[in-house]
């Protein structure tokens, strides 16, 4: 498990791309040269990988079509690129892109590339997943900041000692390390105790597991298109406890009949887990020799908070139905907007709300509506209506709204869209429901099990929130674009 190069780019669609900061393995990449024979391609300049990167990302040249980039046979459904070089074809090329900066590595392939091995096979993926999420984690809270910003990445090069040396991830936790080199000059005095465990605990043990699961989700309300949605899950933890190398066993449990634990990706420090459980992928259809658990995750924790693992999940229902129509008549839009929670779901928010953005369009003038229940509000710039339903659905599970619009004069400041232009348009929903899960998914704090002296205090949490949860008006066609996302 190791990477040859990362970088962390920047995107500006005005200003163009900028290399904020890339680190080379050169040990690392000599054992591609090895491993990869006469396959090898080697780590392109900075410049030449920003360049080629923004091009695979569609992020320069998006409006023209590329055979190269843009055929059917180049579809991709992952953070798993292959970079065109003047050298050849570079793979595997992670890379994501969050929010104007863009996180990549390369990670090492101990083998031929030609065939292309399968992604579950190269162990530095999920490694270098994980060491990229941890450096965004890291400099995300002064993306607004440009100083800040910069006093980060400077320290990055510091900091990459301790997490990744010699290109081999052992602490992706960057948020928890220290920049000073005095840090990284001290070494764990107990030959057992593993480099990711970089401090001691003293005191009464305890064990803080928190399961969050995000729903993403696409309704159109239409024969002719299916509606999607997807679960994935986090498991994160905090230990606290003594001993340089301490072990603890924790388990997942589902309730009876539900949907297995699919796409699961563990931490490193897991020592060892059922290989039939990692090979459950939602990519095939579900059949009877599904992986069911148990999901048993033997580990030895590191310091700080850490994620356990990842999974996904393929949920009957989606928490919440809806219906959204748009209908233009003359100079005024008609909305109407039906929701429904589903029987199986937990009725007790700590927040719900239906966004309704017009795009292309000049502020609201005129507005006029009806809501069965909660409370309707309209935004500062009048180009967003927020449906607050609140805590709880109504005893009947449903609500509804409907209301006329019309517009002013669109200027600059109001928001576009080159996607949602006339009747086509969405509503967009948020909301958090704690102490539940969509999968079912818990952690029994009876079966967490923890071998140090002492009654150790376990404290088990979960949580189902919304992410890109999408009702589309079924009035209109629904963009493209927007449905493949959850295929």
């Amino acid at each position: 498990m190791a990477l040859r190069a990362l970088w962390l780019l920047r995107h500006d669609p005005a200003a163009g791309g900028a290399v904020l900061f890339s680190r080379r393995f050169p040990t690392v990449e000599l054992r591609a040269e090895t491993f990869n024979g006469s396959t090898h391609v080697p780590v392109p300049s900075d410049s030449s990988f920003l360049k080629a990167l923004l091009f695979e990302l569609r992020l320069v040249g998006e409006h023209v079509f590329v055979e190269q980039r843009d055929s059917c046979t180049r579809i991709c459904h992952s953070c798993v690129h292959s970079v065109a070089t003047s050298t050849g074809e570079l793979w595997p090329v992670l890379a994501f892109h969050k929010s104007g900066l863009i996180y990549a590595c390369v990670p090492l392939v101990e083998g031929t590339l030609e065939p292309r091995p399968p992604l579950l096979t190269i162990s530095g993926l999920s490694q270098g997943l994980a060491l990229l999420l941890g450096i965004m984690d890291y400099v995300s809270p002064s993306r607004k900041n440009e100083a800040e910003l910069n006093a980060k990445i400077g320290q990055l090069r510091i900091l990459l000692v301790q997490a990744c040396p010699l290109g081999t991830p052992l602490n992706t936790n960057i948020c928890s390390l220290s920049s000073s080199f005095q840090d990284i000059q001290e070494m764990p005095v107990d030959k057992d105790q593993p480099a990711w465990r970089s401090s001691s605990y003293k005191g009464r043990p305890q064990v803080n597991v928190c399961i969050t699961e995000k729903v993403k989700c696409m309704q159109y309300d239409q024969r002719d298109v299916v509606d999607t949605w997807q679960v994935y899950g986090t498991v994160n933890c905090k230990c606290d406890i003594e001993g340089s190398a301490p072990n603890v066993t924790l388990s997942l449990s589902l309730p009876t009949n539900a949907p297995p634990l699919q796409d699961i990706v563990v931490h490193h420090c897991v020592t060892s887990v059922d290989p039939a459980m990692l090979l459950s992928t939602s990519a095939e259809p579900l059949h009877d020799s599904v992986y069911n658990g148990p999901y048993k995750f033997p580990f030895i924790p590191p310091s700080d908070s850490f994620n356990l693992c990842y999974y996904t999940s393929q949920v009957p229902v989606p928490p919440i139905l809806g219906c959204y129509q748009l209908v233009e008549e003359g100079s005024q839009i008609k909305i109407t907007v039906n929701l429904k929670l589903h029987e199986s779901i937990k009725n007790s928010f700590e927040y719900c709300e239906a966004r309704i953005p017009f795009f292309n369009r000049g502020p609201i003038a005129q507005l006029e509506y009806k809501v069965s229940y909660g409370q309707l509000d309209l935004s500062r710039e009048k180009s967003l209506l927020v449906w607050v339903i609140g805590q709880k659905f109504p005893k009947s599970l449903e609500v509804s709204l409907t209301g006329t619009l019309s517009f002013g004069t669109a200027g600059k400041e109001h928001p576009t869209d080159y996607v949602c232009t006339g009747n086509t348009a969405y509503v967009k929903m948020y909301f958090r429901i704690p102490d539940f899960t969509l999968t079912g998914c818990y952690v029994d704090q009876h079966s967490v099990q923890i071998f140090v002296p002492g009654k150790p205090k376990i404290t088990a949490s979960r949580e189902l929130i919304s992410s890109d949860y999408y009702i589309w008006n079924s009035k209109a066609p629904a963009p493209m674009v927007y449905k493949p996302l959850l295929e």
